[in-house]
């Protein structure tokens, strides 16, 4: 491996860096204040000791882990324009981005059980997830993230490269570092199958699960029932999309060779890491009144 990879900024701010920095800094604040106060909020007030809210407090420690895993590179471009990485910090970027990326995931899809048992086995929701199971939920999780993503930067790290060293985006990510491998390292085996798992597999339990829902939904009396069940997953469901709709474009792009511009393609990948951490507490504090109003207090 060279001692350093090369990111792309955002195509046309490169003659004027600080430009965009104002922005991003903006970003990275109010992700910060926004998922800091609802961590505040939910550790500080015992009656929110609940599976939704432990749930939530781990969806807003991967928001705040995400955006600033990112913030290294993409500060340093900003306000310095510097594109070289040496080799060790980017493979560390990837490590934490991915980890917290996939924790995010796993989380989004642990919320889906939880809202799926709440709404279709109301009555035996209180004995299946006991204090018990959500302790196994979030070491599952853990394991998850952190246990099948520690060998990827060693593995990385040792992988022969035959393709010039520049990355296309802003940070350090899997699927730029894996492309510039020569053809047949088999460590991108593993590293393809790490990422894939998670972030191929969730979507379609998360999606399952509302199917679940929705089933169980049309069978109730009323339209108002409808809707106050439907509410208590309208939050979750923003957060999926927000979340995977970006990376479905991005494969589909990536997949169907669609002609998209470089800017577009950039700022969609900037929607997909940066867009979650920012409107994530906002979702939860519009749509969740308990939370809302001990933020208000």
């Amino acid at each position: 491996m060279a001692p350093t990879f090369l990111l792309v900024g955002m195509p046309g701010l490169s003659a004027v860096p600080s430009w965009w920095t104002i922005p991003l800094i903006t970003i990275y604040l109010l992700s910060a204040l926004g998922n800091g106060t609802i961590l505040w909020v939910i550790a500080l007030d015992p009656t929110l000791h609940r599976p939704m809210y432990f749930f939530l407090f781990l969806l807003s420690v991967s928001d705040v882990g995400l955006a600033t895993a990112l913030m290294p590179t993409l500060l340093g471009l900003a306000f310095a324009g510097v594109h070289a990485v040496p080799a060790p910090a980017c493979l560390l970027q990837m490590f934490f981005v991915h980890v917290f990326s996939v924790m995010e995931s796993s989380v989004l899809l642990a919320m889906a059980l939880d809202r799926a048992l709440a709404i279709c086995r109301p009555l035996h929701y209180p004995m299946l997830l006991t204090n018990d199971v959500i302790s196994k939920i979030g070491l599952a999780i853990a394991f998850r993230c952190l246990g099948l993503h520690l060998p990827l930067p060693f593995l990385l790290a040792h992988m022969p490269y035959c393709h010039q060293q520049v990355l296309t985006h802003s940070y350090c990510l899997h699927p730029d570092i894996v492309h510039l491998a020569c053809p047949g390292a088999w460590s991108a085996v593993y590293s393809l199958f790490v990422v894939l798992s998670a972030m191929g597999l969730d979507p379609l339990l998360i999606f399952f699960s509302y199917g679940l829902i929705g089933r169980v939904l049309q069978g109730l009396g009323s339209s108002e029932d409808r809707w106050k069940a439907g509410q208590t997953c309208a939050a979750h469901l923003s957060a999926v999309l927000l979340f995977y709709m970006p990376m479905i474009l991005l494969a589909l792009i990536d997949r169907l060779r669609v002609p998209v511009p470089q800017p577009a393609h950039t700022l969609l990948s900037y929607v997909h890491f940066l867009l979650p951490p920012l409107i994530n507490p906002i979702l939860y504090s519009v749509k969740m009144k308990e939370i809302r109003e001990r933020i208000l207090k």
